[in-house]
């Protein structure tokens, strides 16, 4: 990013405070938080881009000038069906604690009433969401975890402060601590001072000329697997043109809409894991091979992302540019064979 957006919040001590769980969701019951300060709203910024630097389609110049709102989403079996998932641009799959995983979840294009349930904060976010800039909303953390994060390139909007009582609530849905939801709109709404997000991935005009169906192979399905307790599937949906994500247990994985969770692009990425202090820890300033899948067919790729604030650089065995389908897209960060955890599989079928 050419300039660095301000983060706001500065970290004090609350006697008492009880910390956010770091071990496995079963025993996560409260989240801690960090106290902070409002700033003062000021014009909105304009942007004349005419594609939309997160999907890679075509839009109406100035239609997109609000920032990005990323979130980390739960995605305990409590937390499901995730709230506004189904309408957003990019997602993140991460491992956690326990064999889990969570995701960090971005919105520009569309902003649902509501998205959740949001969750806390983990080392590896702020590699993640700082080339997103705009407005991270989470739900609190260790105080490490947020110190790190108030140090990125974004606005730390964390439910329980009082600059989000307007636009965090728990809602009655769910049980605590799968149940804070954020209304999305007013929260944007309070932040248009900060700059739309820049471009992430390169996109082809069309899909038959993205990188996996020039130069990749068809298949059926790909099942990425984290853990014992992590192995979700997408499966390509040829009527739909899209790919479509099962659980686990091999249901299907919808949103709070009904929605089958769905995806235009798959990004596979085998990613260093090292566990501190019993926190798996996602090394994303790093390089690696990996996958894309589009268009229903399959293309082995490299990766590498440069700082905390670089996009991720995903290239051809010959080092060209990857190209995307216009679009959504998920990533899956699977460990890699020298991770503290078990390397994770992927199962291309």
């Amino acid at each position: 990013m050419t300039t660095r957006i301000r983060s706001v919040f500065a970290l004090v001590a609350v006697a008492g405070l009880a910390l956010a769980g770091c071990s496995s969701d079963a025993t996560d019951t409260a989240d801690e938080v960090a106290a902070g300060e409002s700033s003062e709203e000021t014009a909105a910024i304009v942007d004349n881009a005419t594609v939309a630097a997160l999907t890679g389609e075509t839009i109406e110049a100035g239609s997109l000038a609000r920032p990005s709102l990323s979130a980390k989403i739960d995605n305990h079996p409590s937390a499901r069906p995730q709230v506004g998932i189904d309408e957003a641009d990019i997602v993140f799959e991460e491992l956690v604690e326990g064999g889990l995983t969570r995701y960090l979840v971005v919105w520009h294009s569309v902003l649902p009433a509501e998205i959740g349930p949001v969750r806390s904060v983990r080392p590896m976010d702020p590699e993640i969401v700082s080339p997103f800039g705009g407005v991270f909303a989470y739900s609190g953390g260790q105080v490490r975890f947020i110190q790190a994060m108030q140090e990125a390139p974004v606005y730390n909007a964390i439910h329980g402060q009082p600059d989000t009582e307007a636009t965090f609530y728990r809602t009655s849905a769910k049980v605590a601590p799968h149940n804070v939801l954020v209304k999305a709109p007013e929260l944007i709404a309070e932040h248009l001072d900060l700059a739309a997000p820049q471009k992430m991935f390169d996109y082809a005009d069309s899909v038959d000329q993205t990188t996996a169906v020039l130069t990749g192979d068809p298949f059926a399905s790909v099942n990425t697997r984290f853990s014992g307790f992590s192995s979700p599937t997408w499966e390509w949906d040829g009527t739909l043109g899209m790919f479509l994500r099962y659980q686990t247990n091999g249901a299907a994985d919808s949103a709070s809409s009904g929605t089958q969770l769905f995806a235009n692009n798959v990004v596979i990425l085998q990613v260093g894991i090292d566990v501190i202090e019993d926190i798996p820890t996602t090394r994303l300033v790093n390089q690696g091979k990996g996958w894309i899948a589009t268009g229903g067919s399959i293309v082995e790729i490299s990766w590498s992302k440069a700082t905390a604030e670089s996009p991720i650089v995903l290239t051809t065995a010959d080092g060209q540019a990857v190209l995307l389908s216009q679009g959504n897209t998920w990533i899956e960060l699977v460990p890699n064979e020298n991770s503290d955890v078990d390397a994770g599989v992927v199962t291309i079928k």
